[in-house]
């Protein structure tokens, strides 16, 4: 977690930002990935669990193509979702906004 946070890079898709970092560890899996939703906008407990709920739903359904476009590249990703929202957001917007982070972070960089 310190190596995400400390050196990694990010990018935002109003409500959720992504914090990645390349790591050459191998993992079982293309990707690890964590969801946050900060104490201090979301005070109650269920409403900071109804969002990471949203956001691991939308990451779950649309892991698969994800993780074969990491396979084809021969990457490994640590990667933060955090909800910077000051509002609860419908599921569509959020389901919007993971899927432009990550085909973003697929895109090849300086084109």
């Amino acid at each position: 977690m310190e190596v995400l946070f400390g050196k990694g890079k990010s990018f935002i898709a109003y409500p959720v930002k992504l914090v990645y970092t390349e790591t050459p560890v191998d993992l079982i899996f293309p990707a690890q990935a964590m969801f946050v939703a900060p104490k201090r906008s979301f005070k109650r407990a269920h409403d900071r669990n109804k969002l990471k709920r949203r956001m691991r739903e939308v990451y779950r359904l649309n892991k698969n193509t994800f993780y074969e476009d990491l396979k084809l590249k021969e990457k490994k990703f640590l990667l933060a979702f955090i909800y910077v929202g000051k509002k609860q957001e419908d599921y569509l917007v959020i389901e919007r906004s993971i899927l432009k982070l990550i085909t973003g972070l697929l895109k090849p960089k300086g084109k």
